[in-house]
């Protein structure tokens, strides 16, 4: 289905360490692919944030895209985001950072447990999966209550590398507790939970979290979910963003949010 009011609330300009094209390139292929909305949210890792330099990332990411913004009004909406990672393991400079910028939009998620590398360098060989995943949800539960974030994004992210990449089944009716008590608390903050597209051209083959746990989240009492392709390369800006908006709706939403001047705004899904 082809829907009039495509967005796209996740993407990484190569100010990310992991980004591949400047914003102009990503800008013009947003409009050649008919998206509406965009969020360029470059990722700023914050257990690292001075010792890797993510404060200058910040910094120059915000600057570039408050500069496109102007510069590509007349033909897209761009929203000024930040991917904030592991904000809970530097509050004190999360706090500072959004504070300090007037973004329209930040992401919260979760790469790495602490002191531990990013999910997708671990070896799983051997590795205790379940000490893993429960570690995880507990660091979950504390980014959820800490909400100074708009969206909550790639709920079930280590799954992209232990069940998609490393073949590892996991049972995830074991956590779903974990993902409930998760879910609740992002109901309880009134915060949007983010449809991650990325999985649907990855081995993985599904939105991060899954159809169920977004259903879950609408039961619970969930009202805002925003859609992104965390796309980092021209290519797949805007992939997968029908299907995630289709989610949305067989889900139970009308709409899908984006965010402006971190005020939610909703948008029909048609």
């Amino acid at each position: 289905m082809i829907f009039k009011n495509f967005v796209d609330m996740h993407s990484h300009t190569n100010h990310s360490f992991d980004g591949n094209y400047p914003i102009e390139e990503l800008c013009e292929s947003s409009i050649e692919r008919g998206i509406k909305t965009v969020a360029f949210t470059d990722h700023v890792e914050m257990d690292f944030f001075r010792e890797k330099e993510f404060d200058k990332t910040a910094d120059e990411s915000f600057a570039d895209i408050v500069r496109a913004k102007e510069l590509f009004k007349d033909r897209i909406e761009i929203c000024v985001g930040v991917e904030l990672g592991q904000p809970t393991y530097n509050v004190k400079e999360s706090e500072e950072l959004i504070s300090s910028k007037d973004y329209d939009f930040v992401i919260g998620s979760i790469h790495n447990l602490r002191d531990m590398e990013d999910f997708c360098y671990l070896k799983y060989d051997g590795a205790d999966i379940d000490a893993l995943l429960r570690t995880y949800w507990n660091e979950l539960k504390l980014l959820a209550d800490w909400a100074k974030f708009d969206t909550f994004a790639h709920l079930t992210y280590p799954l992209r590398y232990i069940v998609g990449e490393n073949k590892i089944p996991v049972d995830m009716a074991k956590y779903q507790k974990d993902v409930d008590e998760i879910l609740s608390i992002l109901v309880s903050k009134d915060k949007a939970l983010e449809i991650n597209t990325s999985g649907l051209r990855q081995p993985i083959g599904i939105t991060m979290p899954a159809e169920d746990i977004v259903k879950r989240f609408k039961a619970l009492g969930g009202k805002m979910v925003t859609v992104g392709s965390d796309s980092h390369f021209t290519e797949h800006m805007g992939a997968g963003i029908e299907q995630g908006m289709q989610l949305a709706k067989n889900c139970g939403f009308d709409s899908v949010c984006i965010f402006r001047k971190r005020q939610p705004v909703e948008i029909p899904i048609e």
